[in-house]
């Protein structure tokens, strides 16, 4: 992978790096033709060998460029004109999305967007990993727009007008865009009633320079198998003014609404959520169902955020672990238990594993209420659980593995080849860091035999991936 700054590019074919020293300044106009994209979404192309860098361009595009930086190895610019538009550029459905940092293929076609996905992961695996696998297929979504089950905007109040969107790319100024194509419509709603709250009790919102101010980010979750839907202010301060006011205005605006939650986070961070939630009106939870299975969601729970795309997920994991009713599974990083849950009813044992105690919580009741009663759940991280496991005489016939972005810890693959599961079935949000951990198991004696990419954000840069790891 060729890594200029925080920029990465991703070429099917290998790639040669060489400094070169050309002459370009900011504020030059350059013609550019565009190759390829970055892990980001941005187009690249070649200026007599530098690597210039556009948001918004599609491969084939031919255009104008405006230099906005230059550093030593590489330049970054703007579209000042497009010249010849690529065969798979389409006009954005979104007014926001040029400046927005949310969606970075709102003006590509999907399959473009399938196919570069795809492509990354097989990038990452060939030449992070070094492994010698074809991805068998992309799942594409049905749904590009309005999939999202989660929204966290960040709000600026001036004046008592209430501005909340989204931040602007790899900055924190915020985007105004209630109406965002990705999130339903009921979040748009909540907005409104959020807004008339706001304007009515003289709402301050949190500046992060200064760390005063009321309101930092109005959150919302909705339960896409249900239609429930939690509201939530995450604020900087012990309550909210005329609480009542502000569950009525939502009562009156958001269809489905089950709950209205404040989050209290008074710390000088970018984590959007503290650690303490009060529920001032509905129900401590929402509910959604996937496969078959109900789940409850708290506000802090993890919980994928593409309904539709995480049953496609999930059904290929379970088709990967190719269960037939006698076997123990360990799953690791479980968080709420949604993944182990789903293949409960076909496995003999089941055992989920997390840090975070309200997950576990969570994990208990959801098995609760499916009844199901082969389930056990750790609180523990997934190094030292499996350790607890071992020491118990566990011994996992497969283990799920759902890490975060970052991957597995190093110390997770000793305790994995002292278990000796026959199967692993990893899911991953990052094609990058899972290449490297099958790399580091395939010295362990397990082999990545299949390998799934899932859209499960359309319209973004980001790709989910399933893999098949067996024993030697």
């Amino acid at each position: 992978m060729l890594i200029l700054n925080i920029y990465v590019i991703i070429y099917s074919a290998k790639l040669c790096v060489t400094v070169i020293s050309v002459e370009l300044s900011k504020n030059d106009k350059i013609e550019l033709t565009i190759d390829a994209l970055t892990s980001e979404g941005s187009g690249v192309g070649r200026y007599n060998g530098l690597a210039v860098f556009v948001r918004g361009t599609v491969p084939q595009d031919k255009i104008i460029a405006h230099i906005i930086k230059r550093s030593k190895n590489y330049a970054i610019g703007i579209i000042d004109k497009i010249l010849q538009p690529s065969p798979e550029r389409i006009e954005s459905d979104c007014p926001y999305s040029k400046k927005c940092g949310g969606c970075s293929f709102r003006h590509m076609t999907y399959d473009e967007e399938l196919k570069y996905k795809k492509s990354r992961v097989q990038d990452a695996l060939n030449r992070i990993g070094h492994l010698d696998i074809k991805v068998d297929e992309i799942i594409g979504a049905d749904d590009l727009s309005h999939y999202r089950n989660k929204a966290q905007y960040p709000v600026d109040i001036s004046d008592g007008e209430m501005f909340a969107g989204f931040y602007a790319y790899k900055s924190h100024r915020i985007i105004p865009c209630a109406d965002c194509k990705l999130q339903p419509a009921e979040f748009e709603k909540g907005l409104e009633a959020f807004a008339k709250w706001i304007e009515s009790e003289n709402i301050t919102s949190y500046n992060e320079q200064t760390g005063k101010g009321l309101l930092r980010h109005i959150y919302f979750r909705k339960g896409f198998a249900t239609g429930e839907v939690m509201a939530c202010a995450v604020i900087n301060g012990n309550s909210i003014p005329n609480g009542e006011l502000l569950v009525s205005l939502l009562r009156e605006k958001v269809d489905g609404l089950t709950s209205v939650a404040v989050n209290i986070n008074k710390e000088k961070t970018n984590v959007i959520l503290g650690k303490e939630t009060s529920i001032i009106w509905g129900e401590k939870y929402i509910r959604d169902s996937l496969l078959g299975k109900d789940f409850l969601i708290s506000p802090n729970s993890f919980y994928q955020v593409n309904h539709n795309q995480c049953e496609k997920l999930y059904a290929k994991a379970k088709d990967f672990a190719g269960l037939i009713g006698t076997e123990t599974v360990l799953d690791l990083y479980c968080g709420v238990g949604t993944i182990g849950l789903t293949m409960a009813e076909n496995v003999k044992q089941l055992v989920g594993i997390e840090i975070i105690p309200q997950a576990i919580e969570n994990a208990k009741e959801n098995a609760k209420i499916n009844h199901i009663t082969n389930a056990q759940f750790i609180c523990a991280d997934a190094p030292k659980g499996a350790e607890i496991l071992k020491k118990q005489g566990v011994n996992p016939d497969v283990i799920i593995l759902d890490p975060p972005r970052k991957g597995c810890g190093k110390s997770l693959f000793d305790t994995i080849e002292q278990l000796s599961p026959k199967k692993i079935v990893y899911v991953s949000c990052d094609s990058a860091t899972l290449a490297r951990d099958l790399a580091i198991l395939k010295e362990k004696g397990y082999e990545a035999k299949k390998v799934s990419a899932v859209d499960m954000f359309p319209r973004t840069p980001h790709v989910e991936c399933v893999t098949l790891i067996e024993k030697d």
